[in-house]
């Protein structure tokens, strides 16, 4: 049963945000679905703190942070007994050390970062890619030519400072975290930079599984009953399965989608995706056939 007495004493309060990043709203959201499911009222959670509910509010939006010992006695209310969910939690309310994606704050949108850290802090990344090869395994001569297709009046100093920052997230790769990338034959036709720069992109990604943790499959033009073209992701996982999220991109960037109904959709749609790829060394074949075709 749910303690009814009220916290003992007060915790300081945190300075608010005025931009919380994907990861602090994340953790703010994630308190939110515990205190909803154990059918507690903001005014309640605030009288258990000794709070106001306004900064319950501001705690459940990330603009707040929240201490370990205050967040444990939220979940202990909360009748939470998933441990290492908590311990997760608390990992992503201590946190203070900036990671390198800081260094661009101010010249790249907040959500291309908020990418960059979501991918720092994942257990393992599987992505499907219908009409793009997928970033994180994107040549530098690649990136550029997609950006001058997608952006033409960018400045080259500012197509240099994105075209660094998306390298850096490729050292992702080297960390031996798991990272299975499902590509459509579509994407590796599509002639991006022209026919040289299409080669040597193709001839990356057959290397690009000499790591053992990065696997490559492809599904080919010729696969039966594939209709899932339009739903391209990346689905990364996180440290407990509660906190897996989908990227998808969009006009206007990265867009983050972590409510679990929605995840599952998505899950199941990549696991249809992944029924239709070929195994890992006829999807090599076939990637060789087509950079020798050109």
């Amino acid at each position: 049963m749910r303690r009814q007495t009220q916290g003992d004493h007060k915790e300081d309060v945190m300075p608010a945000r005025s931009n919380p990043t994907a990861r602090q709203a994340r953790l703010g959201a994630e308190l939110r679905k515990l205190r909803e499911a154990a059918g507690v009222t903001n005014r309640e959670a605030a009288g258990f703190l000794s709070a106001s509910p306004t900064q319950i509010s501001h705690i459940e939006s990330g603009r707040f942070g929240i201490g370990e010992e205050r967040l444990r006695r939220l979940a202990e209310f909360y009748d939470c007994d998933d441990v290492q969910l908590v311990d997760v939690l608390v990992e992503m309310a201590s946190e203070r050390d900036k990671g390198w994606w800081q260094e661009y704050r101010g010249v790249l949108r907040p959500k291309a970062l908020d990418l960059a850290e979501l991918e720092q802090h994942s257990s393992y990344i599987r992505t499907f890619q219908s009409m793009n090869i997928p970033g994180l395994l994107q040549t530098e001569d690649h990136m550029r030519a997609a950006s001058i297709f997608a952006n033409p009046k960018l400045s080259e100093s500012d197509r240099a400072t994105h075209v660094s920052f998306r390298m850096r997230r490729q050292e992702l790769l080297d960390s031996g975290k798991p990272f299975n990338a499902i590509i459509h034959e579509a994407a590796l036709r599509m002639r991006v930079g022209g026919p040289k720069v299409t080669r040597a992109q193709l001839e990356h990604l057959l290397t690009a599984p000499d790591r053992d943790s990065v696997t490559i499959r492809v599904i080919p033009f010729a696969a039966d009953g594939f209709a899932g073209a339009g739903y391209p992701m990346q689905y990364v996982g996180g440290p407990v399965p509660q906190l897996d999220t989908v990227q998808t991109d969009t006009g206007h960037g990265a867009m983050f989608v972590d409510a679990s109904a929605q995840v599952h959709r998505y899950r199941a749609r990549l696991e249809r995706a992944d029924s239709a790829a070929l195994p890992q060394d006829a999807s090599l074949d076939l990637i060789r056939r087509i950079a020798q075709e050109l």
